[in-house]
């Protein structure tokens, strides 16, 4: 017996965790939970929505399953560009999908369909479901209007299963179709949520788009910091692109994995990529810190380097290197542009003789270049050696510069 109150109460509180930003996993749980005390007797249930992310193509959650499947899982690719090969995993991945009654209500456009035994026949997961002791469910695809889709984000998919003889009857599936529309808004919610910052992670950096998430993004207003800068970019870039226009973008995302994770392992910031150049800061705790972890990060990275040459020099693949300046000062950090397009970012001379400083790296026939400044300050003169006084562009007078001392390096 379907208990009215308790449906209605059901969706009352999908609507408040929903306004509240509860996670998927503690939503559907919370779902199963109330459902079943309203009546409806759930043994199993799954959830899935699209996302946008660089690797993951969207997050699925299950409830009742066993404890060898983890309640929460981001999977991988289905669907690629043209000519962008699937990887083993996702081709698996793939195959399952179109294998489900989810991608076959897809292509019939049905958005309710009862699963039975009959099904097992055509659908793989609905052996395993009647193993493991299911006697039938529904399965349910709420579609997003056009204006509500964002990438692959397009529905939300659900099924739902029982071990009561002869699967749901009609009140339990009316009271299904009755309460899942909201989980559904409360589940797409969660994932906008989690997606904006995603891609303000992606797209702006870690600790820009924390800033910005918090309300910072109000034209002109910065911030003045102490930073640790870092400018690299990677050595003979534009005769690669010039013979081997097809490798440029291969290349940089190979190059990029390296550098960027060294970077964000010490707990920096990378603010830009340029083309093959990177922009990033290093904001941990005080001066000598940042100083410390950006050296770390250097060392890191040209070790890293080193072993991606050494792969792909097996596979016949182009390879390079990476120049690095490092400088430390004051930098203002924020909102800088036009009305209509905006940058988070950071300015000023500091900034500049960073970048004057990583071009001089070719002049001077080292990878990694460090200010005066930088070398000036407390630990970092025993792990670094001159390499003379030089001429900045944009700099008012000669200065020092250093690299890395070579057993420090080794």
């Amino acid at each position: 017996m379907i208990d009215g109150q308790k449906i209605n109460a059901l969706n009352e509180w999908l609507a408040e965790a929903g306004l509240n930003g509860t996670p998927e996993d503690v939503l559907v749980t919370g779902f199963c939970e109330r459902a079943r005390d309203a009546g409806i007797p759930l043994a199993r249930s799954l959830v899935l929505i699209d996302t946008l992310h660089p690797v993951y193509e969207g997050r699925l959650v299950r409830w009742g399953h066993d404890a060898s499947q983890p309640g929460m899982v981001e999977y991988g690719r289905t669907v690629v560009p043209d000519g962008v090969p699937l990887a083993a995993d996702q081709e698996k991945g793939a195959a399952t999908w179109r294998q489900s009654p989810f991608f076959h209500m897809l292509q019939t456009g049905q958005s309710l369909l009862k699963l039975t035994e009959e099904h097992a026949s055509v659908f793989p997961v609905i052996r395993d479901y009647l193993a493991a002791g299911m006697k039938g469910g529904i399965a349910i695809v709420k579609r997003f209007a056009p204006e509500g889709v964002i990438g692959e984000m397009d529905a939300v998919y659900s099924s739902w299963m029982t071990t009561q003889p002869g699967g749901f009857d009609d009140h339990q599936v009316d009271a299904l179709v009755r309460t899942v529309p909201m989980l559904s808004l409360a589940v797409k919610t969660a994932a906008l949520t989690r997606m904006t910052g995603t891609l303000l992670d992606t797209y702006l950096g870690r600790d820009a788009a924390r800033r910005v998430l918090s309300g910072r993004i109000m034209r002109g207003v910065a911030d003045r910091i102490d930073a640790a800068i870092w400018f690299s970019d990677l050595r003979g870039f534009t005769r690669v692109t010039d013979s081997a226009p097809e490798q440029v973008i291969p290349l940089l995302n190979d190059y990029a994995d390296v550098i960027v994770s060294a970077v964000h392992d010490q707990g920096g910031d990378v603010l830009k990529l340029i083309g093959d150049g990177i922009l990033a800061i290093f904001t941990t705790g005080d001066r000598a810190r940042c100083c410390s972890c950006a050296l770390d990060a250097a060392t890191a990275a040209r070790r890293d380097v080193a072993a991606l040459n050494a792969r792909r020099q097996a596979d016949a693949l182009p390879v390079t290197d990476m120049y690095v300046g490092l400088h430390v000062g004051e930098v203002l950090y924020g909102n800088i542009g036009s009305i209509d397009r905006l940058d988070f970012t950071v300015v000023g001379p500091a900034v500049n003789e960073a970048s004057r400083i990583a071009a001089m790296c070719r002049s001077v026939e080292q990878p990694v270049l460090v200010s005066e400044t930088f070398a000036a300050v407390d630990g970092m003169r025993e792990r670094l050696v001159s390499v003379g006084r030089y001429a900045l562009r944009g700099v008012e007078r000669p200065q020092e510069l250093f690299t890395l001392e070579p057993a420090a390096t080794a």
